[in-house]
């Protein structure tokens, strides 16, 4: 006797699952220029990678002899898939089954799939697409009942942010727990026009009279700009081609090393450009995406967090194909000021870069932490501190190149400078605890207000201090360990790498 019956029932449930929400729903979601759970799965992952688990949990309804008449599916998909040909856990929100509200939800589905990325060690990405909270206020009365608030599954998110790279893309409206979970994550995306996030939706917002809509409320152009979310894309597809990305230059875990891959770029390239890409007057910006380009891997730098905390610029990029973490000051935004934004950004990659074990090479022109009122309101001495202790923090290998400025205590923060400094300047390298501009003329008051013309004395004495503040000066002391020719930081980067992996045991 064969189990021949019981496995057509399974393949039968198996293909109600694939219904989903049902044609309607389905057909409303794509209407709504959305695609659905399964299709994002499968452009997700690698071509047939995708192993689910749990396909036939949902809601069988029966009749009176036992015999099932109908299935609604969980709205809840996850299971193994390959990334590159390297393994991950991929979920998926199905906003087709009650709005992807949890009140449809079979929760452990969701604990096991986050139970799984720690204890496999597995990468994990998040679709989100719906609340994925608590359920509506009119699930209530079908409960009979209310509860006091518990989150299943919260300490395996925590522990995953711990241990594997978690990847979220907010794909729909997305509030309450949809939100959080959105936002524990290494690496966010929404997309443009598409994706919303909100602790509380507009009806919601409406009882406070604040009477907006979704995209008003909670879309990507207020949430890349504010540091909430990473990215912000133009389409599902480019979404999940930057998460692939993403995923590309890390581990697959704490417990591994991330991998290199083959480059063609030659290690002896010397980019001309760079010997004059820093302007002589000081007044005078530049690209430092220029520099990067110049010195990485050809095409390896990936950016990320690009909109918000705009005085850093967080990526990483390739050194002979080894996977760096790159913290660079970008000079056109606050003139490299380290602001209340930009600091909690560089904490959260520098500690990113350490649990990861990532190298970092820091490509300094800091003039220091931004001062005025707006930048005593928002507490940016408190985020600048927490940033600097991060970087005090990390023991993962470490460079940085002076390109231009590094005063006070921003200044200060390009490295720890307790441990040994692998650290390079340009010529054009400029340092202190303050820009001599800054204080010259209080500093010489009395003599410019005594001499015969002002203007004069003011600029002789400017040519002194220029003799003085020489980075050549600073070098005799070996209080900077080498100033070196522009055009030779890639070699010298990507000499630093090969030590670097080889002291991380890569």
């Amino acid at each position: 006797m064969s189990w021949e019956k019981e496995v057509e029932d399974i393949r039968r449930r198996e293909a109600l699952a694939e219904n989903m929400g049902g044609m309607e729903k389905v057909a409303r979601q794509h209407g709504q220029g959305k695609l659905d759970a399964r299709e994002r799965i499968r452009r997700l992952l690698d071509t047939d990678s995708f192993r689910e688990i749990g396909k036939i949990a949902g809601r069988g309804s029966y009749d009176d002899t036992g015999e099932l008449t109908d299935f609604a599916a969980s709205n809840f998909i996850f299971g193994r898939g390959r990334i590159d040909g390297r393994p991950v856990v991929a979920t998926a929100d199905d906003f087709t089954v009650r709005g992807g509200a949890a009140d449809a939800a079979l929760h452990r589905k969701f604990v096991q799939a986050e139970k799984m990325a720690h204890e496999m060690r597995l990468p994990l990405i998040r679709m989100i697409d719906g609340t994925g909270g608590g359920g509506s206020v009119k699930s209530l009365e079908d409960m009979g009942f209310t509860y006091v608030p518990v989150t299943p599954g919260w300490e395996d998110i925590v522990t995953n942010l711990e241990t594997v790279p978690v990847v979220a893309l907010a794909l729909g409206p997305t509030a309450g727990m949809g939100a959080a979970r959105t936002v524990a994550s290494h690496y966010s995306i929404m997309v443009k026009g598409l994706s919303q996030l909100f602790a509380a939706g507009p009806v919601v917002a409406a009882q406070i009279g604040e009477a907006l809509s979704k995209e008003e409320l909670g879309g990507s152009e207020i949430h890349t700009r504010n540091g909430v979310v990473d990215e912000e894309v133009a389409s599902e597809d480019e979404a999940f081609a930057v998460a692939r990305r993403f995923l590309s230059y890390l581990p697959p875990s704490v417990d591994r090393l991330a991998e290199r891959t083959v480059s063609s770029d030659p290690v002896e390239r010397r980019e001309e450009k760079l010997l004059s890409i820093v302007p002589r007057d000081e007044k005078q910006v530049y690209s430092m995406r220029a520099v990067m380009t110049a010195v990485f891997d050809q095409h390896s730098v990936f950016e990320m967090g690009k909109r918000w905390g705009r005085a850093a610029i967080t990526a990483f990029a390739r050194l002979d194909g080894w996977p760096v973490a790159v913290l660079a000051s970008d000079p056109t935004y606050l003139g490299g000021s380290w602001e209340a934004l930009t600091s909690q950004k560089v904490k959260r990659f520098v500690e990113l870069a350490e649990r990861f074990r990532l190298p970092v090479v820091h490509l300094v022109d800091n003039p220091g932490f931004m001062i005025g009122l707006e930048a005593e309101r928002t507490g940016t001495i408190r985020y600048g501190v927490e940033a600097m202790n991060a970087v005090y923090k990390a023991r993962i290998p470490w460079t940085s190149v002076i390109i231009r400025r590094a005063y006070g205590i921003a200044g200060s923060a390009m490295s720890n400078g307790e441990r040994f400094q692998y650290r390079f300047a340009w010529p054009s390298g400029d340092w202190g605890s303050l820009p001599i501009a800054g204080g010259l003329e209080a500093a010489y008051k009395s003599e410019i207000a005594a001499s015969a013309d002002p203007a004069a004395k003011l600029a002789e004495i400017k040519a002194r201090l220029d003799a003085v503040t020489s980075p050549f000066r600073t070098a005799e002391k070996f209080n900077v360990e080498d100033i070196i020719d522009p055009r030779d930081t890639r070699p010298l980067l990507c000499e630093f790498a090969d030590l670097a992996w080889r002291r991380l045991g890569a």
